[in-house]
């Protein structure tokens, strides 16, 4: 069998012909290279050299919008720079042009509410390790369709799983780098043994993190414990409750040894898809009676009310 060669308008006719899954949840995106906003899900392509692709070579953020108004937006915005600086990127515009450009895209989404994906890239220009051979980095931003978990999430709680798949080495884990390969390997683990939300352990035995969720304790004096963070991200939710619960509850940020799940008040789950939400189940046990504690409903409640007093409005002058 031979594979046919084709003319460049053959080959754009068969891309705007070919279905891609996933495309009903796409509104709208964005790349620099082009300078434009598109809605067409099937013209949502990303050059094959480019080092993002093939070396996993940049970084990115993911937001959430609801009720037309974008959250931490300029908290994002902050780690993303760290992220770039600290694998020598430099955006091919400044993130307060970049900012600006996230808005635009989310406006032209059309809808209330969603999720933005912005990633940043060595760029294309070859196929090598050498990022000398990408005259300049890539901006990506999408906005996918976003539909809100019902009630039911939070107030039945979730199952979490220890999985073998070890936590990124510390060098590694401050940077939201697009290599997740570990997290995706995570997630396969969890969902085989029946749960959602898997859980990594360091070499020591201490809890690290979820695939994209930070996870906190309340421990039986009634703090707030946060697993140290030597192999975990510092989500951009879990920051801002630190901030929130400050004089509320004391907030202590130390090793988490894998026998504390069990003897836990509560075991919280937290990250910009999910507010918080309570684990009433880790592997094959229940936690804190088996049923969502106080804490987690009072963290989404502050979470839910910074909202609607801090967030960007799409369309309004920022």
């Amino acid at each position: 069998m031979t594979t046919p060669v084709a003319s460049r308008d053959e080959v754009v006719a068969r891309i705007l012909a070919t279905p891609r899954p996933g495309e009903e949840t796409i509104l709208a995106f964005y790349e620099h290279r082009l300078g434009v906003i598109c809605t067409d899900p099937r013209l949502m392509l990303m050059p094959m050299d480019d080092h993002l692709v093939h070396r996993g070579d940049g970084v990115f953020e993911t937001l959430r919008f609801e009720d037309g108004c974008i959250y931490q937006l300029d908290a994002h915005l902050a780690r993303l720079e760290r992220s770039c600086a600290a694998i020598g990127l430099v955006p091919p515009e400044p993130l307060t042009v970049v900012r600006g450009r996230i808005l635009d895209v989310c406006r032209a989404a059309g809808e209330p509410c969603g999720h933005v994906f912005v990633l940043v890239g060595r760029g294309p220009g070859g196929f090598s390790l050498d990022p000398r051979e990408c005259p300049r980095a890539s901006l990506y931003v999408v906005v996918r369709r976003f539909t809100p978990k019902p009630e039911r999430f939070w107030e039945e709680g979730v199952h979490a799983w220890r999985v073998s798949i070890p936590p990124k080495p510390s060098w590694l884990a401050g940077i939201k780098s697009v290599n997740y390969l570990p997290n995706v390997l995570m997630k396969m683990e969890a969902v085989a043994h029946g749960a959602e939300y898997p859980l990594c352990f360091d070499e020591d035995g201490n809890l690290a993190e979820g695939a994209t969720e930070n996870v906190a304790l309340v421990d039986a004096a009634g703090h707030l414990v946060i697993p140290e963070l030597k192999h975990a991200l510092l989500g951009t939710t879990l920051k801002r409750v630190m901030t929130l619960v400050e004089g509320q509850m004391p907030v202590v940020v130390r090793p988490v040894p894998e026998a504390e799940l069990f003897s836990a008040r509560e075991v919280l789950l937290l990250g910009t898809s999910i507010d918080a939400v309570a684990v009433v189940r880790y592997n094959d046990t229940p936690v804190g009676g088996g049923a969502p504690g106080p804490v987690a409903q009072r963290l989404r409640t502050l979470l839910q009310a910074d909202r609607r007093a801090h967030a960007t409005p799409l369309h309004c002058p920022s």
